[in-house]
């Protein structure tokens, strides 16, 4: 009996020791944290329902995006209220005076064309976008959408680096230019490099309206470091209107052999081949819609006019070269590199460059830039030179290193 009294004591002391030793976790961490993510994951995944419409047929690009060919009237431009029910509009019934078309050939500028299947005619190819992509933004309001930030002028940005050529003080109605294409190293997932166009027009605070292109590498964006052809537009200032590429309803695709947001081959290599694009956006002057050619002559589609506030009659500002971000996770600048990674005086094969800059006029003619002005942030972490000559027109080499000892960019 003494046995058994004493091995009920025992076991009623290890009891007592484990209810005390064991914490209580709050109800709501046990119960509604699960409800939280359950109901996060709904609401990414209704998202992707609405953006990612049915499609007829289905391409595996070698990178690992797969390619949807979407029916052009289903494509997420037509969720916008004033274009339900609406149809493509035919191309524009001439490009800019003095735009060389003569050489309109179909050049193949993108990983997932390489194997020569394409989206049927009355398609467009849409980069499919997953959970995955979603879940590496900071939030689904901010899926797709450029950081808030200031844009740039002639000061500096919060976290945002920027080696620019641009003109202003007249009225823009387009422009254009050959931009070479390179893998730039990205050294946070959170931070991008890109090189592009911007046409710009309102006061630089909540109503500046600007469309974009160019290429980019951002791999919280597309989950990888390869180059990828994109769009952009705003109307507040990348507060709550707009997006990348087909991301919202807006930008209108025509094209069937242009993917937004796909990978760009082949590249530029340091002291070896060079690669580049060209890319013209320009305001038709018949319905005041902007337009976006890529590659040889390609119409990639268009930004209806109505999206816009100051964009609905012309640009104040044109603007080419690099854009970093520099998050400074780490304590000191990033080793983001802009463009080809090496500094603009090194010059062509090694730096990245923009070549025959042009801008369009009232008159829808294409003409060389007047008061070229440039600007880098930090030009001893990115700088930027221009030149002109009779094959390149005026010219930019821009890009740099980031971080380096050499140039004291810490």
């Amino acid at each position: 009996m003494a046995s058994s009294s004493s091995s009920s004591s025992i076991f009623f002391i290890f009891v007592c020791i484990l209810l005390v030793s064991v914490p209580v976790e709050p109800k709501n961490e046990t119960v509604f944290k699960p409800v939280e993510e359950l109901k996060k994951l709904k609401r990414i995944r209704d998202h992707l329902k609405k953006i990612n419409k049915p499609s007829v047929k289905t391409i595996q690009s070698p990178d690992g995006d797969l390619i949807d060919c979407v029916l052009s009237h289903l494509q997420p431009a037509f969720d916008h209220p004033k274009l339900k029910g609406q149809k493509l509009l035919e191309p524009p019934l001439e490009r800019p005076k003095g735009h060389n078309s003569s050489d309109e050939t179909i050049n193949t500028f993108q990983l997932w064309a390489e194997s020569n299947e394409l989206c049927p005619e009355g398609t467009v190819p849409i980069r499919r976008t997953t959970e995955t992509d979603v879940l590496r933004a900071s939030s689904l309001k901010r899926f797709g959408r450029k950081i808030i930030r200031r844009v740039r002028r002639d000061t500096t940005s919060d976290a945002h680096e920027h080696a620019v050529a641009f003109v202003n003080g007249d009225k823009y109605y387009g422009a254009k230019a050959g931009i070479n294409v390179w893998t730039p190293a990205v050294t946070n997932p959170y931070e991008f490099s890109l090189s592009q166009l911007w046409v710009i027009s309102g006061s630089f605070g909540k109503d500046l309206n600007t469309v974009e292109a160019g290429w980019q590498v951002s791999p919280e964006l597309y989950g990888d470091g390869y180059p990828r052809f994109f769009t952009y537009w705003t109307t507040d200032a990348y507060q709550t209107t707009g997006c990348y590429n087909l991301l919202c309803s807006g930008f209108v695709q025509t094209n069937n052999r242009i993917a937004i947001g796909a990978a760009i081959s082949p590249r530029s290599s340091y002291k070896g081949k060079q690669f580049d694009i060209s890319i013209m956006i320009w305001k038709d002057p018949k319905h005041g819609h902007w337009w976006l050619e890529f590659g040889s002559g390609l119409l990639v589609g268009y930004w209806p006019s109505f999206l816009f506030s100051h964009l609905q009659r012309h640009a104040s500002m044109i603007q080419f070269g690099g854009e970093i971000v520099n998050s400074r996770s780490r304590g000191h600048h990033t080793r983001t590199q802009m463009g080809s990674g090496h500094f603009a005086d090194e010059g062509f094969g090694k730096a990245s460059y923009f070549r025959n800059l042009k801008v369009v006029d009232w008159d829808n003619s294409l003409l060389p830039l007047r008061n070229l002005r440039l600007t880098a942030d930090h030009p001893n972490c990115y700088n930027i030179k221009s030149g002109k000559n009779n094959v390149w027109g005026d010219y930019i080499y821009y890009g740099g290193p980031g971080r380096n000892i050499r140039r004291h960019c810490q």
